[in-house]
């Protein structure tokens, strides 16, 4: 009467070892990451171009493109962990590689991540790069 559970604790096992390394499983934890985001799934095509599986970790490079189109838009790497039996986004990288996307676009953040407005002119003595109080701004002459 032992092999019984033993044998049922293997086949648990292993059942849940492959499903662990399941590629479906892994687009769709990027799918539900994306699609709480904000990003219209549904037209998109997304599609992994490789995954790396490390135990109850993987690393996934997804391309994105517009639906039907035919072309990768964008190429992200995202690293997820296996969580209640789902796949799970916890990190994300640019890959740099785009297309019809601009650099950065709908993230709010410039391409490299850098403030485009660093490295101007020395902010006011000081200033420290802050906007100078009105009392602190000459005076304005009236027009004429």
């Amino acid at each position: 009467m032992r092999i019984v559970p033993a044998l049922f604790l293997t086949l648990v096992l292993a059942a849940c070892k492959g499903g662990s390394q399941s590629h479906d499983a892994v687009r769709q934890g990027v799918v539900d990451y994306l699609t709480k985001a904000g990003i219209n799934v549904p037209a998109m095509d997304i599609t992994l171009s490789s995954v790396k599986f490390d135990g109850n970790q993987a690393d996934a490079t997804v391309n994105m493109g517009l639906k039907g189109s035919g072309s990768t838009a964008m190429t992200m790497n995202y690293h997820l962990e296996q969580k209640d039996n789902k796949w799970v986004v916890v990190g994300k990288q640019d890959s740099g590689q785009h297309g019809a996307m601009a650099p950065g676009a709908g993230s709010g953040t410039p391409a490299g991540g850098e403030n485009p407005h660093a490295g101007g002119a020395a902010p006011a003595p000081g200033g420290g790069g802050k906007m100078p109080s009105p009392e602190d701004l000459p005076p304005v002459g009236k027009k004429k």
